[in-house]
């Protein structure tokens, strides 16, 4: 028994549904309900987006896009959550995407879903460790001669990665517990950063978040190119709450080793996406109010909210909320490597990697975790960082571009699979719903605007000055549909259906015995 509200029929009824997917239990379930949301919790992380992407907002539209642009934002990825929360319920797997896309469309749906997730997964891990390494170099790095220069941060995130990675090596035990941390120190951090911005805020002028002017260009320090159209720079202000609240699939990557699946990872992945939206909005809001002279602040560019604290807060106190903001980040790039394996493990145990697929879907029997995709999901994130930087052009920001990217890659992974499950939803392929469920006609609704959604996150994601990133979008798509046509569609199978899942009894078994997994 894992839990007083845990019993032993639960767990049966949890394995009773894996094994009816054609997949033995190999991974250990003892995430609570708590440990799921606080692991997309984690990884959302309002005080990682949210600080180093606030210049996002503000360097568009000014205030109104804190206090408009976030909950706009907010709206759109809350959309994409919803519906894949009904996906969810009803298919609780590691990999939940990739097992999505096949089940509801077919096996190119979801061959296409895993590795445009993989890649958003993995650029995502870079960009939060970027993240991660430019706010030490603006608060404590000083002290240890770090400044941001390239070679710096890519010493610096291959050297946090690989940590993030041992902790994920030791057991899901371990990383739910940094994770369920990572919560408290977020909700705690947050409150203080709130409470602090409103006291010492020179002056409170409420109107600033619904106040829309024009800082693009040099005036909002060369952040967003020089612009007249006010509905454009407010589309661009959008980057920072999509990318904020985005990393919620770690639940449905976590399935396997969570406890009541079925109704705990829709839960997980609705509240951290509500509580998220929510207390960042509380906090960003704080942040605007808070600067000086919201025209010098803007003009700082990513610089903004370093210099903004330096101006108002007291030494000591700002160096807690930085240490606060540090670990929480630290943390936030910890689950990403969590949610980033699961993934890799769960495409490979089909099969998904030619090559590889064996070594990727390896289950170390005494962590009971995916030890080789873990340790090789870390290494694609260092090298992706490393091909970023040494690509970048003189003049644009690295953490932009990266940013961008992960957009575009990890929206597009969770649009498949929608958009499948739309045309799916009441058919053979996916005859009822989970128990977590709303309406065929608001799940419906939902999933028709999580699309317009992506059209809206699509072309903030490569407008100018990232034109680049469509670029690389169009050239994966198009490389792979060459991979699929000549190679992947005779070869990859896909996940077991219908007879294939009897036909995998033994191999289950074979598989649970081999990690001490007792039925």
């Amino acid at each position: 028994m894992a839990s007083d509200n845990y019993t032993d029929k639960d767990a049966h009824e949890d394995i009773k549904v894996l094994h009816g997917m054609g997949y033995a239990q190999e991974l250990s379930r003892s995430m609570s309900k708590f440990s799921n949301f606080a692991i997309s919790f984690s990884i959302i992380c309002i005080l990682s987006g949210g600080i180093n992407s606030f210049a996002q907002a503000i360097s568009s539209v000014g205030g109104a896009g804190a206090g408009i642009g976030w909950l706009v934002g907010c709206l759109l990825s809350g959309m994409f959550a919803l519906a894949m929360a009904q996906i969810a319920s009803a298919f609780p797997t590691a990999g939940g995407l990739y097992h999505w896309g096949s089940i509801l469309g077919g096996r190119f749906t979801g061959w296409m879903t895993a590795w445009l997730n993989l890649l958003g997964l993995v650029t995502v891990l870079g960009a939060i460790n970027i993240g991660t390494a430019y706010f030490f170099a603006g608060t404590f790095g000083g002290m240890f001669g770090f400044v941001g220069t390239d070679m710096q941060v890519v010493v610096f995130v291959a050297v946090i990665t690989a940590g993030q990675a041992l902790f994920n090596h030791l057991g899901i035990k371990v990383t739910t517990m940094l994770t369920d941390i990572s919560g408290y120190i977020i909700l705690a951090t947050t409150a203080i950063l709130v409470i602090a911005c409103l006291f010492y805020a020179p002056a409170i002028d409420i109107s600033r978040l619904w106040t829309f002017t024009n800082f693009s260009g040099e005036a909002g320090g060369n952040v967003f190119p020089a612009s007249d159209n006010m509905g454009y720079l407010f589309l661009l202000c959008l980057l920072l709450p999509v990318y904020t609240i985005t990393g919620y699939d770690a639940s449905a990557h976590t399935s396997e080793e969570t406890m009541n699946a079925a109704t705990s990872v829709p839960r997980g992945i609705v509240t951290s996406v509500f509580w998220s939206s929510l207390i960042g909005w509380i906090m960003i809001c704080a942040i605007t109010l808070a600067i000086p002279d919201l025209a010098v602040a803007a003009s700082q560019g990513f610089s903004m909210f370093f210099l903004t604290m330096d101006a108002i807060l007291p030494a000591g106190l700002k160096n807690v909320i930085y240490l606060g903001i540090l670990i929480t980040q630290l943390l936030c790039g910890l689950a990403t490597v969590t949610s980033a394996s699961r993934m890799l493990f769960a495409f490979s145990r089909d099969d998904g990697v030619p090559g590889f697929s064996k070594a990727l879907a390896s289950v170390s029997p005494k962590y009971r975790t995916p030890v080789t995709a873990i340790w090789t999901a870390t290494v694609l994130a260092i090298l992706y960082v490393i091909l970023a930087m040494s690509i970048k052009v003189a003049g644009t920001s690295i953490y932009v571009i990266v940013v961008n990217s992960t957009l575009v890659f990890l929206f597009l992974s969770f649009t498949v699979p929608l958009v499948a499950g739309f045309f799916a939803y009441g058919t053979a392929k996916w005859p009822n719903p989970g128990p977590w469920a709303m309406s065929e006609g608001l799940y419906k609704l939902v999933s028709v605007l999580s699309v317009v959604g992506m059209a809206v996150i699509l072309y903030i994601a490569v407008a100018a000055p990232n034109e680049r990133v469509l670029y690389v979008v169009i050239g994966f798509i198009v490389l792979a549909l060459v991979v699929w046509v000549l190679f992947e569609n005779r070869r990859f199978k896909g996940p077991p259906i219908g007879d294939e899942v009897k036909k995998r009894a033994a191999a289950i078994a074979a598989a649970e015995a081999a990690v001490g997994q007792k039925v």
